[in-house]
């Protein structure tokens, strides 16, 4: 078993920590919240004071963290990973941020002879509680094989994307493609609606036709057709609208360096901006049919 620092006990990290620990590793977590760190412990981990601390001993670092800047911080600061970690530990940065913050910071790590990768994910806070997540790992052949057994424990699925930060290009595009097939979905069923097509028969229809998708059979926006989709749980997040809107920015921001034009992942930000100030951020990402409907 590994000693494992990890820097970022949120919604996500807490949860992946957590399973760490039931495989029997030995963790050690940091993170600003003395709440997370006493959840951390009372499930078997060990708590740090400092992002350092954490990692002092660790053979793998684990980081899920909110942005680029954070992730800049943590790894290259004056007390970070690269200036504190044993040599040759393996980092696994999670965190969902910019491609290019990303590769500069794993440019900085292999600079300093650590192997990196970055491995942000998907499936929401239930599939890290699950251990069920998707990994998108950007790295080398040889971070990757070692990377794999410790994301095998946090999630079912784990592709290797190619190197660093390709981990950051397929989890932006995978859900600028999620955003606007939502938006879609959620205009099929107010227009069936209008129309006078109940959402059970079109979803039926739809399901079986040319226009199925996964924002409509496994996360219906129209409350009804699927039990478990938050529209019939007042659209409690599964996954809110405030991190779809970063992962469009995100989108945006990588298509303008690219010089790619993508104007539906550019329509689907200014709607899911629209939302945010209406203050409805906090609702799941499906819950953009009631502003579209007007109902906010």
């Amino acid at each position: 078993m590994s000693s494992i620092g990890f820097i970022g006990l949120g919604n996500m990290g807490l949860p992946m920590a957590k399973n760490l620990v039931a495989a029997g590793h030995h963790v050690t977590g940091f993170d600003l919240s003395q709440a997370a760190l006493t959840e951390l412990a009372a499930a078997g981990g060990h708590v740090a004071q400092t992002a350092g601390q954490a990692v002092a001993a660790a053979e793998v670092v684990v980081s899920m963290l909110p942005a680029g800047r954070h992730v800049e911080t943590v790894y290259s600061g004056d007390d970070g990973v690269l200036a504190t970690a044993p040599a040759g530990a393996l980092l696994i940065d999670s965190s969902t941020i910019d491609v290019d913050t990303a590769r500069r910071v794993a440019a900085a790590a292999q600079a300093a002879a650590f192997d990196m990768v970055d491995a942000p994910v998907s499936g929401g806070v239930g599939g890290a509680a699950a251990g069920s997540l998707t990994f998108m790992v950007g790295g080398s052949a040889e971070a990757f094989a070692k990377a794999k057994p410790i994301l095998e424990i946090m999630g079912k699925n784990i592709f290797h994307a190619g190197g660093n930060g390709n981990g950051q290009v397929a989890k932006i595009c995978n859900n600028m493609l999620l955003g606007i097939s939502m938006i879609g979905t959620c205009e099929a069923f107010m227009l069936g609606e209008k129309l006078g097509l109940d959402a059970q028969t079109l979803f039926d229809i739809s399901a079986t036709a040319s226009g199925q998708c996964w924002s409509m059979t496994s996360y219906c926006p129209a409350p009804g057709p699927v039990p478990t989709a938050p529209s019939n749980n007042e659209y409690k997040a599964g996954f809110a609208a405030a991190m779809m809107l970063k992962d469009l920015q995100l989108a945006q921001e990588a298509s303008g360096s690219a010089d790619c034009q993508t104007p539906m992942g550019l329509r689907a930000t200014e709607l899911y901006q629209q939302m945010a100030e209406k203050g409805q951020e906090d609702l799941d990402f499906s819950g953009i049919i009631q502003m579209l409907k007007g109902a906010f």
